[in-house]
């Protein structure tokens, strides 16, 4: 078999993203949504830590927008990219349930921190899962692993801590958004680094 036929075997088979087998196209589009979602995340971060006197509908604003941009990027990465099909559609499945996500938290300003919360965890275990599965052979590699371990314990401290007050929420929430945030541009600016691409 052929060298492409095989980086076209690859690349349509399974749900890695290999950076190894993806057009110039498709890594930059990966790292431009990669660097978006990051800079909104840490942006966000930074305001649910610092704003003073920030209400819960402030808040239920702010993750919903945050998802919202994540969710967005994740339908485009996954209708526009030249990635395999099984990660194509896991990253429209996922687009779609964190824009879902996102809409609840922005349209239900007035629910409960508990709501709020579970919400929050849920999503940020659904983006560190995807990010598992996303972790390709290239230098992002470890950056990717990290993300999803990270996300998926963030969305578990913030199902299972006891968060009886707003403010608890905002020091985990405003945390997690930074340093997950962090780690996406960090990601953004290793992915596909120092690999041969494709034309």
């Amino acid at each position: 078999m052929s060298a492409s036929g095989s980086s076209s075997y690859r690349q349509d088979n399974g749900f890695a993203l290999d950076a190894l087998n993806l057009a110039r196209s498709a890594i930059r589009g990966i790292r431009i949504g990669l660097g978006i979602t990051g800079l909104v995340s840490v942006i966000l971060g930074l305001l649910v830590l610092f704003w003073p006197g920030a209400t819960l509908e402030v808040l239920a604003f702010l993750f919903g927008l945050y998802f919202l941009v994540a969710g967005i990027i994740r339908v485009l990465l996954g209708i526009f990219t030249g990635i395999g099909v099984g990660l194509k559609i896991l990253n429209i499945l996922v687009g779609l349930a964190l824009l879902v996500v996102g809409v609840i938290a922005i349209r239900n300003p007035a629910a409960t921190l508990t709501a709020l919360a579970l919400l929050l965890g849920i999503a940020w275990i659904v983006e560190g899962v995807m990010s598992l599965a996303e972790s390709d052979r290239g230098g992002s590699r470890w950056f990717a692993i990290v993300l999803g371990i990270l996300s998926i314990l963030a969305g578990i401290a913030v199902l299972i801590l006891p968060l009886g007050s707003l403010a608890v929420l905002v020091i985990y929430g405003g945390i997690f958004l930074i340093v997950l945030g962090a780690l996406q541009l960090i990601r953004a600016f290793t992915f596909g680094r120092g690999l041969p691409r494709t034309a």
